[in-house]
């Protein structure tokens, strides 16, 4: 279906235009701007209700670019069954962080001065999360290789500039450690889309037939050099996504980064690259991924075991957060990796989830670092729920979305997992069905573990620092945390509509003779 309007461009381009007014204002009308930063960043959650509301297999964008003629092919904005669970959540979680920023970004930037540094002002920091949040919405948005590599890029110099500007610790060594390790893998994966786009003569991903977008089928005319271009994609995006062995750059960088980018980076930043994993190597290699499937399901649960074990052994809460982020995305390459229809829609239902609680965990960790003296030592909290009983209720659902509990959308994301790997191995004998099992508990009681023994750490037991009088106070701050948590109890109802909508892009991947 073609929107009558360009809602798709003008979601992208009208954060932008009010982060340049917040840049050229500096720290004047910060409040304003961050509000309508955020009501503009919700235009995306309207376009993907009124995309489930419809019924229609796919919604796109009335404006397009043809550059047939340059062996480019056609770039329109779009979203689709795949794609609207990631819009969903990016929609949500950057809206709310926007206002969440703006007395934390308050709070940074005072506290910067104090030091004697001197950062840029408030507006800079507007204009370059409205950019970043903007491009990792054309990233989702995107219908063409060369257009999503245009917005990917764009996602790393913004919240590249974020931590050098704004982050903590030695952010200037940290931000290029970010920058070179995430670089090498966008080029890398660029190494690939370059070769699949010059073999096959374009590099659409969707194409527009009628009024649909309709996925490209596999990439049959690579002929010896597909598994060449396959790795390519596969090491570029495993790389973006921090997947055991190329993980290392995460803990720093997410640990480090101010927190409301931490929000963003953790649990949508790093999910896009799992979203394009099932986007392009599920659709343009399907034989290919079944023949990995057993190595890419082992280096799923050993990125989800090993991070998970490494999140235990932190005591600083915002590097755990890190660690977590790492197994969790260990969760969305073992749903791609069953290539089965429960799996593919647990990996996107993960994204969502994973945005909900990461981001609500995140924020947590900003309201102690702005309201308790910068405490990150959970070897110095203790008791917390009792000063915090609102913000302790919210870090539960985050945790439960990571966990897997109901009323959380974790719990429909990882059944659906658990079940696509059941279902990949449900026929090849008892032996494997054990050997499944085993690690599934394993996995399931690691993300458990560092959960709640973390939410007791943190808000039970005994209070182990002085902390005075200190009180909560329900303002904006935290008010932003409880809308993240109302969306995500409420996609947890209404999860229905992103697994049909998941569900019926396989479908047309069936029909081109994708996955099995």
């Amino acid at each position: 279906m073609i929107a009558s309007v360009p809602v798709f461009w003008i979601s992208i381009a009208l954060p932008i235009v009010i982060g340049i007014a917040a840049w050229l204002s500096g720290d004047r009308w910060r409040r304003g701007y961050s509000y309508a930063s955020a009501l503009s960043l919700l235009i995306p959650l309207g376009i993907v209700i009124y995309f489930y509301a419809s019924g229609a297999s796919s919604l796109v964008d009335p404006i397009g670019f043809d550059l047939t003629s340059y062996r480019i092919g056609h770039m329109f904005l779009g979203v689709d069954g795949l794609s609207a669970p990631v819009v969903l959540a990016l929609s949500i979680v950057t809206a709310f962080v926007s206002i969440y920023g703006l007395k934390y970004m308050d709070h940074r930037i005072e506290e910067m001065r104090s030091a004697g540094e001197a950062p840029p002002d408030y507006g800079t920091y507007q204009f370059l999360y409205n950019v970043f949040a903007a491009t990792m919405l054309g990233v989702a948005f995107a219908t063409n290789l060369v257009e999503f590599y245009v917005f990917l890029e764009g996602t790393l110099i913004s919240s590249f500039l974020l931590i050098m500007y704004y982050g903590y610790g030695e952010r200037l060594r940290i931000s290029m450690l970010y920058f070179v390790w995430t670089h090498i893998g966008a080029v890398t994966f660029l190494a690939g889309a370059l070769y699949y786009g010059v073999i096959t003569g374009a590099f659409d991903y969707l194409k527009l037939v009628g009024t649909d977008l309709v996925p490209v089928g596999p990439a049959t005319a690579l002929g010896s050099m597909a598994v060449f271009v396959a790795l390519l994609m596969f090491v570029g995006l495993a790389v973006k996504m921090a997947l055991f062995g190329v993980h290392m750059w995460l803990p720093y960088a997410h640990a480090e980064a101010p927190t409301p980018i931490s929000a963003l980076l953790s649990p949508n930043l790093i999910g896009l690259a799992g979203y394009a994993m099932a986007r392009f190597l599920v659709q343009y290699f399907p034989l290919i991924m079944e023949s990995w499937r057993p190595y890419l399901m082992g280096l799923a649960f050993l990125t989800i075991t090993y991070a998970g074990l490494n999140a235990l052994r932190q005591t600083d809460f915002k590097r755990l957060l890190a660690y977590s982020s790492v197994s969790q995305m260990g969760y969305m390459l073992l749903g791609i990796a069953t290539l089965t229809q429960y799996g593919l829609i647990g990996s996107m239902l993960i994204y969502a989830s994973h945005a909900v609680g990461k981001s609500l965990l995140f924020m947590t960790a900003g309201v102690f670092i702005v309201e308790a003296h910068n405490l990150r030592d959970m070897r110095k909290m203790g008791g917390l729920a009792r000063r915090y009983p609102l913000v302790a209720a919210l870090a539960l659902f985050g945790f439960m979305n990571l966990s897997g509990l109901p009323p959380a959308l974790g719990f429909w994301s990882e059944l659906f997992i658990v079940l696509g790997a059941v279902q990949a191995y449900a026929m090849q004998g008892l032996g494997y069905m054990v050997g499944m099992t085993a690690l599934l508990m394993l996995a399931l009681g690691v993300t458990a573990a560092y959960s709640f023994v973390t939410m007791r750490r943190i808000f039970y037991g005994q209070p182990r620092s002085d902390l005075g009088s200190l009180r909560e106070a329900v303002d904006p701050f935290k008010l932003s945390m409880v809308a993240i948590a109302i969306a995500g109890f409420a996609m947890f109802i209404l999860v229905n509509p992103m697994a049909s909508g998941v569900a019926g892009w396989l479908k047309l991947i069936l029909g081109l003779g994708g996955v099995a």
